[in-house]
């Protein structure tokens, strides 16, 4: 089957759930291929997620210094947090991410970037926000990894650096810093912090509301 465009439309034929968890689900997926064949893709649906890029008064960006279990090792990282309430606000959830992980709150914010972080096998997405304007706030008492977090304050050229020579690798603070440092190169205006996000993903979300509702 063709789209008007004389492109392949990948159809879903078939599709089973492997495993379905707290923070992702394993689907696996019967597609339809150019030339009649059908091949299985492994999806892994997992919540969105939110990051920041904090910048405080003397244009340092705040980055935390937390212990990431799979790779058995502390990151520098973004401040950030999952999307796993059905409806939530991604700027209220990025807001309250702040305020969890930093203890600070932000007077601007507008949305930097866009990820799909690893498009080939999963539908995890997130959105990373500029926010400026920095202030403390009540942070609630960190539990499990969050409470070994430790803050750093670095340059955003300084952060760049770390970025290019490998000493900082999470993929969410890299594209962030990145990003930040392209876009007042380019003098790029950024989206507002409610712009839409047609890529935010859902399907996790949407298969717990109906496992909740025994469906």
């Amino acid at each position: 089957m063709s789209t008007d465009g004389g492109r392949h439309e990948f159809e879903t034929v078939g599709s089973r759930v492997v495993y379905s968890g707290a923070i992702l689900a394993l689907r696996l997926d019967k597609v339809a291929m150019p030339g009649g064949r059908i091949a299985e893709r492994e999806v892994i649906e997992h919540h969105g997620a939110v990051a920041i890029v904090a910048l405080d008064e003397a244009g340092e960006v705040v980055l935390i210094d937390q212990y990431r279990h799979p790779l058995g090792t502390r990151l520098l990282e973004l401040p950030a947090g999952l999307l796993d309430v059905q409806g939530e606000d991604p700027l209220e959830a990025a807001k309250r991410e702040l305020a969890e992980e930093t203890g600070l709150a932000a007077r601007e914010w507008s949305v930097l970037v866009d990820v799909a972080l690893s498009p080939g096998f999963t539908d995890e997405a997130l959105r990373v926000y500029l926010a400026s304007g920095l202030s403390q706030t009540e942070r609630p008492e960190p539990e499990h990894e969050e409470a070994d977090i430790r803050l750093v304050r670095m340059p955003v050229a300084e952060a760049v650096r770390a970025a290019l020579e490998g000493r900082i690798v999470n993929a969410t603070a890299v594209a962030g810093v990145l990003a930040l440092a392209a876009a007042r190169a380019g003098d790029q205006p950024l989206r507002p912090a409610d712009a839409p996000w047609p890529g935010q993903p859902t399907a996790l979300l949407e298969r717990q509301a109906r496992q909740r509702s025994g469906d």
